[in-house]
């Protein structure tokens, strides 16, 4: 009887501790979801010290509902490997795309979130900044993206804001698109067709220009950027 009352009760303890891991699993999907986000605003609160522009994590989880279930795959294993900070966080409000970008473009990095195009200007600098996402996650929002749109990008404690002026479609060996423009620029680069199956053939590009700081009370970094410019140029 002893004997079968501890198998009992090895089983009952097994079944409870799996039950727990189950649950902490469950609620670390949920949490781990925003964690590229949430690491960008917790290194940018440590290392400024003070409140950010963009006020407190969003402990939403995110939403994957336009990713491709291979995606989504992706972006939770990235999400268990060290990687560097993000350099900043891209959002378009309008078509509720936001997303850590972090510097270069290799798988990890375009698993995780959007990545600079290395070459490219860095946030915060004159030039044109490339950032580069998959069609088929961060950037599959891009396909409901209009001229007009405003592009906000979060760089320690600043935003820079740039209103989308060009989307165009071209083939994947044209890098003229990277090239610097009259003024202070964001390139948004994906693949295209969005719902392409298989490695799509094409390029989707967004270029957006620098808000005019004193058209605009949204940012006053941007007045920054502009007199780097002149200077650059005189």
């Amino acid at each position: 009887m002893k004997s079968n009352w501890r198998i009992e009760r090895f089983f009952l303890i097994a079944g409870l501790v799996l039950l727990l891991v189950c649950v902490v699993l469950r609620v670390d999907g949920l949490v781990m979801s925003r964690a590229a986000i949430w690491s960008y605003e917790a290194h940018q609160s440590e290392s400024a010290n003070t409140d950010n522009a963009g006020g407190k994590p969003d402990s939403s989880s995110l939403d994957f509902s336009l990713w491709s279930e291979k995606r989504v795959n992706a972006y939770k294993a990235a999400l268990a490997i060290k990687v560097d900070a993000p350099l900043a966080v891209l959002s378009i409000p309008r078509i509720g795309v936001e997303v850590p970008v972090f510097d270069g473009t290799d798988d990890l990095i375009l698993n995780r979130g959007a990545g600079r195009i290395s070459g490219t200007a860095k946030p915060g600098q004159p030039g044109n900044i490339g950032i580069a996402a998959h069609r088929d996650g961060f950037f599959r929002g891009l396909k409901d993206i209009r001229v007009g749109d405003r592009i906000a990008l979060r760089a320690q404690s600043n935003e820079f804001l740039y209103t989308v002026d060009d989307i165009e479609i071209v083939q994947p060996t044209d890098v003229s698109v990277l090239k610097n423009r009259p003024s202070s620029s964001v390139t948004l680069v994906t693949c295209y067709p969005f719902y392409f199956v298989g490695d799509a053939p094409q390029r989707y590009i967004v270029h957006a220009s620098i808000v005019d700081s004193d058209k605009t009370t949204a940012s006053g970094t941007n007045s920054a950027v502009k007199k780097t410019e002149k200077e650059h140029t005189q």
